[in-house]
C-alpha cells in the first residue's frame, strides 16, 4: 500500500510539483482532484483557437459525468476517483473490492449547540485558526492537516486530547472513516484566513472532495507571504458554502 495514506496526499511539496493532491515527489493522476478543485478553463490548439475542456469521465468504467459528480476513494492509492452514479453506488457497499474503494459522501453536518471552547481548541496543538482532522480505518489513527499553498501540511495529534474532545462533542466523531473529515476553523483569523483568534470556533463534518477542494483553491489562489485578498476570499467563500451545506447532527438522528 501507499505510504501516504488519507489526507497525507496533500502534504507540503514545492508549489510547482503538482496540482492541488501532490505528495512530494509524486504527482497524483490530473483525475484525481476534483473538477471544482482545479481551473476549467478551454485549451488553445495548434492554431491558436480555444478548445472545450474535455470531458469527464467515470475513472473505473470510462462513462461520461457530469461536471458536478461522486467521487471514490481509493484506499490502497490514497487517490480520489470520479465516478459515475453506477460505480458509485457499487461502493457504497464497503465490502465491494474487499473493501478498497469507498464511496464518499456528500453530507455536511453542524452542530452548533455544542462549539468547541478556545481552550478545547488549544488541547489540540494545532499552530494555525483552519485544520481538517482525518480517521484513517486500517492505521486507527486520527491526523490532522492544515491547507498550504504547498498542499497540506500534517499536524501530529495528542490522541488522548483528541479523545477527550471527542467524548464532549459527539460530532467529532461522526465523520466516517477514509472518506469524511472533521473541518475547525476560527472564524474571522488573521489576514492569511489561516492565523489565530480569539473569536467563535466552528465545526464541521465534510466530504474529503471538500478537503481537496480547499487544497486546489490554496495552490491556486495564494499569492505572496500571507496569501492576498484572492486566496482569503477563496477560504471565505469556501466557508461559506460548508455553512450553507451544513445540517445539524440532530437531524442526522
Amino acid at each position: 500500500m501507499n505510504s501516504s495514506t488519507g489526507l497525507r496526499r496533500f502534504i507540503s511539496g514545492p508549489p510547482s510539483a503538482a496540482q492541488a493532491g501532490a505528495v512530494p515527489n509524486q504527482a497524483l493522476p490530473d483525475q484525481a482532484a476534483p473538477d471544482h478543485a482545479r481551473p476549467d478553463q478551454a485549451v488553445p490548439d495548434q492554431s491558436g483557437q480555444a478548445q472545450a475542456p474535455a470531458a469527464e469521465k467515470c475513472d473505473l468504467c470510462a462513462t461520461e459525468v457530469p461536471a458536478e459528480h461522486s467521487h471514490l476513494a481509493d484506499l490502497d492509492q490514497s487517490s480520489l476517483l470520479c465516478a459515475c452514479r453506477a460505480c458509485y453506488l457499487l461502493f457504497t457497499h464497503t465490502e465491494a473490492a474487499r473493501g478498497r474503494y469507498r464511496a464518499v459522501p456528500d453530507r455536511y453536518l453542524a452542530d452548533p449547540d455544542h462549539p468547541l471552547s478556545a481552550a478545547e481548541w488549544d488541547e489540540l496543538e494545532v499552530p494555525v485558526g483552519l485544520a481538517f482532522f482525518l480517521r484513517s480505518s486500517r492505521q486507527s489513527t486520527v491526523t490532522g492537516f492544515y491547507p498550504s499553498p504547498a498542499g497540506a501540511t500534517e499536524c501530529r495529534l495528542d490522541l488522548a486530547a483528541w479523545d477527550r474532545l471527542t467524548a464532549a462533542h459527539p460530532l467529532l466523531g461522526a465523520a466516517a472513516p477514509d472518506v469524511e473529515a472533521v473541518l475547525i476553523t476560527r472564524s474571522g483569523q488573521g489576514p492569511s484566513g489561516l492565523g489565530p483568534s480569539e473569536t467563535a470556533i466552528e465545526c464541521f463534518v465534510v466530504p474529503i472532495d471538500a478537503c481537496y477542494e480547499l487544497a486546489g483553491r490554496m495552490r491556486l489562489h495564494w499569492r505572496g507571504f500571507d496569501g492576498g485578498a484572492e486566496a482569503r476570499g477563496a477560504i471565505a467563500e469556501f466557508l461559506d458554502d460548508v455553512r450553507a451545506r451544513a445540517r445539524t447532527l440532530d437531524q442526522e438522528s
